[in-house]
């Protein structure tokens, strides 16, 4: 579920179109506007960044752009990683529409509370109130729909999901409000959304054609026998690097 088996980004970009477009929004805003510093996209940065300031004088735009914007390029990269990880599965099970209106119903959450709860001078960027409302689907999934996530996934779940609460109030610098608000959102819209849906699964963005020659072999993994902790040790070497770079820096 959490361990990516496409064979190439083009098959992946192919399967998840969703989490691919929103992960080269991220880069490429990140291009443009911290590395490039081109004159359109800084001003494109300001005007778009969570300033509570400026939406208390009525720039409400700012409650959904700053979903799009980061704080340099590990701050974009960490929540892009989170989305590549987490993001297909869901994108999988929801369908197009539903997944992005459960990313950007969490981030805008996220969002709204950050205006309400925060100091009235208050600029905050980032995706993660977003990516943690895609946390609050899994956890309601772990709590009240068992039939839809196995344990060894549910406990990655769990197990991420009390390493960056911890974090979140320990991390200088987190926007705690988005955090832990969009987690709510995405686990209060949750039970409408997972209505009549199926558990992910890898084989189902399988498409075989009869007419190209190209069929499935099931015994293709009995042929390929790869040692079964392989890709789990991959996974939490992956992560554990993810963590030390939140330690040393900013991670959402």
């Amino acid at each position: 579920m959490f361990i990516r088996t496409e064979r190439s980004i083009k098959e992946f970009m192919q399967f998840y179109p969703i989490v691919s477009t929103l992960v080269i929004i991220h880069l490429v805003l990140w291009l443009i506007c911290d590395f490039l510093q081109l004159p359109f996209a800084v001003q494109l940065e300001a005007w778009g960044s969570g300033n509570n300031f400026y939406i208390y004088q009525g720039q409400y735009w700012r409650l959904i752009t700053p979903i799009f914007l980061h704080a340099g390029l590990m701050h974009a990269l960490f929540n892009s990683f989170a989305l590549v990880l987490f993001g297909p599965a869901l994108e999988q099970m929801l369908g197009k529409y539903k997944f992005i209106l459960a990313y950007f119903a969490a981030g805008i959450v996220g969002n709204i509370a950050t205006f309400l709860l925060g100091p009235p001078i208050y600029i905050s960027v980032g995706a993660s109130g977003a990516i943690y409302g895609l946390f609050g689907i899994y956890i309601f999934m772990v709590a009240f729909r068992k039939h839809l996530i196995d344990q060894s996934n549910s406990q990655i779940i769990v197990v991420i999901f009390v390493i960056g609460a911890v974090m979140t109030f320990i991390q200088p610098g987190v926007n705690v409000y988005a955090h832990v608000f969009g987690f709510l959102g995405g686990f209060a819209i949750a039970p409408p959304l997972l209505t009549n849906v199926r558990p992910f699964s890898p084989w189902r963005n399988k498409r075989y054609k009869n007419n190209d020659g190209i069929q499935f072999d099931p015994n293709r993994w009995k042929k390929r026998r790869i040692p079964k902790n392989v890709y789990k040790y991959a996974f939490w070497t992956f992560l554990a690097i993810l963590i030390l770079f939140g330690l040393i820096g900013r991670i959402f």
